[in-house]
């Protein structure tokens, strides 16, 4: 480890802490450094926030490692029995947090030997998540073990009030760590360790400059029109420069997501032109020319079409944007106009002169030309060398760390033009992706040519992958180390694969001599696969064909890492560009974030008991109560009894449990089969989110749902939770109108609190208001059984003692007949054994049972009268001049004399 290291280790393992680093510097290392020294049998250490992806990389390291026991990784595929000898087997444990939860409610886990948590991008951790809900759970049972959090995302703790003490609140950690890039200590360490880097400011071409500055005037126009409608814009960070960065579109949904529903259609497609021209401007420096005039001209032709757009493709900026970029196309073709007209006027033979023609005039890439030049210096360079200091062995071996370049650009769509631009050359790659541009531009006229055309390509890759076979050129890097030892077993080929993981995103073996790899920076399938790479090969070269400012310190650590080991790093960027902005203003927000945390830590105050060791606690103690006075003796409920509510195991999914128990009740988690959440032993809860009431309102499964709780539980209810900022709406303005349809989900809804008159709608804005409402609805009431909530089902014979001593079969015919409703339906099965004795009733008695006579005669009428359809009779001349017209005055009859 390097000193800056072995300091940042040291300072996290002696105190609990939050720590955040500068990207690059090497928090993975260090985080694999905390689960080597844990992954021990006597201690047992549980990781949170982890992905996949992270997982099997630590794992991977470790055993490389030779670690014994490395991390075992926890999920729910693993049984609950399974599980609880895991744990007592103790190391490190990757577990999924929602399986976590349900552990720590039951019991499950030997909370006592339970020697810390480990969490990684604890930037992520707010106070509702299911990990701030574990170190809950952990830090009120435990009161030794210890709580470490990392992350290298220090604009996250930026926005907000107290951000970062509120997040280690969430945490339960006294202690911030900051490692800027600018620490004392890490700038000695990279002094001394000094890289080779030669920073190549590539020139944009005349056209490329236009493009960019019409693009740029473009967005400010969008932008100042977006501040103009909206005066509530923080007009400090809706700038052109922020727009530049990835970020921006996270700044603009922060700011505007609150009152989306209350922004004009104007706003709301502000946001979408903004978001399209940020697109074109990151074509402009990372993709070529072809491919760029395609976007533009797509989008003009698509916008114009269709109109959506705020205006912006009518100013003059965007024609000279259309110009220009046509330009980078048609721009040394002029004189094909002239050679038209002495052409034969024969169609086919025309198009193809327009082709040809047409390709001598694609700008080439200025990127292109400088990687060409800096592969042409490396191997010239390299051929030297051999030649005053040939090896031992007389090999001049391309796979060797001497001989192993590594490219990184932007994202995949770059590598592969890097990659074709190698082997095939710029010319062959342009003309193809031109012809390309044509097929797809001209559509109908080059659909006989494309049979041909793709038949063609067939066979060439065919040919190429033949080829391959026999040419070391296109192997991956462990088949050419396989191949340059001569050695063609299998048994040798898994144990190099074994030692030397290939990145999936890396394109191996472009070069022969000096071997070439090329690989993404964003958009990895492996978040990890750049760090597999460099470390698997070992480049003596790096080649940054895209700016990124985490790699960079990577290249850092790597090089400081390898001392006495040559390590050049050609640094490419167009000056003057907007991807030279971009990197700049990722450095400056990074070098702001972090002095802001340090003002943050000088003036920030942490209480003697926030890490929740001490027994009064206060971040442990339950939420306050409306009146100032804890909640626990609010409804004359004495503190002594706990309050409890049964969650059903699916609901850990939500936030809503953990900030149930925030609130100091209870939480313990069963298999429910009827409701989501018992509160007492009369109130059964089923949860919905706006969606969800709509799915299960259109398949009928609400109403299975209702039914179940109407019958097991006194008081049933709906929960319907909704986001208080989103607008939502369960009908169409448009199609509301006086008829009522089934369709609509209004009209479900209503027939649903009429088929179940018990049922009660709770609409709530967040889960924070739900939590408060169950504590409100439990106050002063007996607390639910477990066991009894288990045996509920909907195929349950067993009744409940209070529930009615008639089959709901019956109940539900009785009170679909006329006359009969939810009030008086208990005495009509009181009174009558069966319909037959309803029948036989006569009016006077029915009147007596049902206490209307207006309702006794609607059932005396049903049971007693002919039911069938009456004999159609011809419509009179009245009746046809009053057919379709509508009445005078609602619900009143008018009388016609006859």
């Amino acid at each position: 480890m390097l000193e800056f290291e072995n300091q940042i280790f040291l300072d996290a393992f002696h105190e609990d802490g939050l720590l955040i680093m500068s990207r690059g510097l090497g928090i993975s290392h260090l985080f694999t450094e905390f689960l080597k020294v844990y992954s021990d049998p006597a201690s047992l250490v549980l990781v949170l926030n982890t992905t996949p992806a992270d997982e099997s990389y630590f794992t991977e390291v470790l055993e490389k490692q030779g670690i014994s026991q490395p991390p075992k990784i926890v999920t729910n595929e693993i049984s609950a029995t399974e599980r609880q000898s895991i744990y007592v087997q103790g190391g490190v444990l990757f577990i999924t947090s929602r399986i976590l939860v349900v552990d720590l409610l039951t019991d499950r886990v030997p909370i006592d030997h339970v020697t810390g948590v480990i969490v990684y991008r604890a930037h992520k951790i707010i106070e509702s998540c299911q990990e701030a809900f574990i170190l809950r759970l952990y830090r009120q049972k435990n009161k030794t073990g210890f709580i470490k959090a990392f992350t290298d995302n220090p604009e996250a703790f930026t926005s907000g009030f107290c951000h970062v003490e509120r997040m280690m609140k969430n945490l339960f950690v006294k202690k911030l760590f900051l490692w800027p890039r600018f620490h004392a200590s890490v700038v000695s360490t990279f002094k001394r360790h000094k890289v080779d880097v030669i920073e190549i400011h590539q020139t944009m071409t005349p056209a490329m400059t236009a493009c960019q500055t019409f693009l740029l005037d473009l967005i400010n126009a969008c932008i100042n029109e977006l501040k103009r409608s909206n005066t509530s814009i923080d007009t400090d960070e809706i700038t052109v420069e922020n727009a530049l960065s990835k970020s921006f579109e996270m700044i603009i949904r922060l700011q505007l997501e609150p009152i989306w529903h209350l922004l004009s259609a104007r706003t709301r497609q502000l946001v979408a032109d903004l978001k399209t021209l940020r697109l074109i401007l990151r074509h402009l420096t990372q993709y070529d020319c072809v491919t760029f005039f395609s976007l533009v001209q797509s989008i003009r032709e698509s916008e114009r079409a269709f109109g959506q757009n705020t205006g912006w493709l009518f100013l003059d900026a965007a024609d000279s944007l259309y110009v220009q970029a046509k330009e980078r196309v048609y721009g040394n073709a002029k004189f094909r106009e002239n050679k038209k007209q002495k052409k034969q006027k024969d169609k086919e033979a025309e198009e193809d002169t327009d082709e040809d023609e047409a390709s001598q005039g694609l700008e080439k890439c200025p990127k292109w030309l400088a990687l060409s030049e800096i592969l042409a210096e490396i191997t010239q360079e390299e051929d030297t060398c051999c030649e005053i200091n040939p090896p031992e062995d007389g090999s001049n071996d391309p796979l060797q760390p001497s001989h192993r370049i590594l490219i990184c650009a932007e994202d995949d769509r770059t590598c592969n033009q890097i990659k074709e631009y190698l082997c095939q050359g710029g010319e062959e790659l342009m003309n193809r992706l031109f012809k390309k541009y044509l097929m797809m531009k001209k559509g109908s006229k080059l659909d006989r040519n494309a049979g041909d055309v793709q038949i063609q390509g067939k066979n060439k890759e065919k040919a190429q992958c033949k080829k391959s076979k026999d040419d070391p050129v296109t192997l991956t890097l462990t088949q050419m180390l396989k191949t340059s030892r001569g050695d063609d077993s299998e048994e040798d080929e898994k144990d190099t694969a074994g030692k030397m993981t290939s990145s999936k995103d890396a394109y191996f073996g472009i070069v022969n001599s000096p071997m070439t790899i090329i690989h993404p920076l964003h958009g990895c399938s492996d978040p990890h696969g750049l760090t597999r790479t460099l470390e698997e090969i070992q480049p003596k070269y790096v080649v940054l064909y895209d700016a990124d400012m985490s790699l960079v310190r990577q290249l850092e650590v790597f090089k400081a890492k390898r001392p006495g080991k040559p390590l050049r790093v050609y640094f490419l960027m167009y000056k003057g560009s907007v991807e030279e902005q971009r990197y700049l203003t990722t450095l400056r927000k990074e070098k702001e974030a972090f002095e802001y945390l340090i003002r943050e830590k000088a003036t920030m105050v942490i209480s003697d008991d926030q890490d929740g060791k001490s027994e009064d606690d206060q971040n442990l103690a339950r939420d306050k109560g409306k009146n100032g006075a804890t909640s626990s003796r609010q409804g004359g409920l004495d503190s002594a009894q706990s309050q409890k509510v049964i969650v059903d195991m699916r609901e850990f999914r939500s936030e809503l449990p953990s900030l149930i128990h925030r609130r100091g009740i209870e939480i313990e988690p069963i298999t429910l089969e009827v409701g989501d959440y018992i509160l007492t032993p009369d109130i059964c809860v089923e949860r919905k989110s706006v969606s969800d009431l709509i799915g299960s309102l259109n398949n009928g499964r609400l109403y299975q749902q209702a039914l179940s709780m109407s019958r097991f539980y006194k008081k049933p209810i709906l929960l319907i939770e909704f986001d208080a900022n989103k607008p939502f709406s369960l009908q169409v303005k448009s199609t509301v109108s006086q008829d009522v349809s089934l369709q609509d989900i209004t009209t479900k809804l209503a027939i649903l609190t009429m088929q179940f008159p018990k049922l009660r709608l709770l609409w709530c804005p967040s889960p924070y208001a739900t939590a408060e409402l169950f504590e409100e609805l439990k106050a002063g009431r007996p607390q639910p059984n477990a066991e009894i909530a288990m045996t509920v089902s909907a195929a349950s014979s067993e009744m409940p003692d209070w529930t009615d001593k008639y089959n709901h079969g019956p109940q539900d015919f009785v009170l679909r007949m006329p006359g009969i409703n939810s009030k008086n339906f208990h005495s009509i099965l009181n009174k009558f054994t069966n319909l037959s004795e309803v029948s036989l009733a006569s009016l006077e008695e029915l009147t007596q049972v049902l206490g209307s006579a207006q309702h006794a005669q609607q059932l005396y009428d049903f049971l007693h009268k002919d039911q069938s359809p009456q004999p159609e009779v011809k419509a009179s001349v009245a009746d046809k001049k009053w057919k379709g017209k509508g009445f005078a005055g609602r619900g009143r009859g008018i009388k016609r004399k006859k």
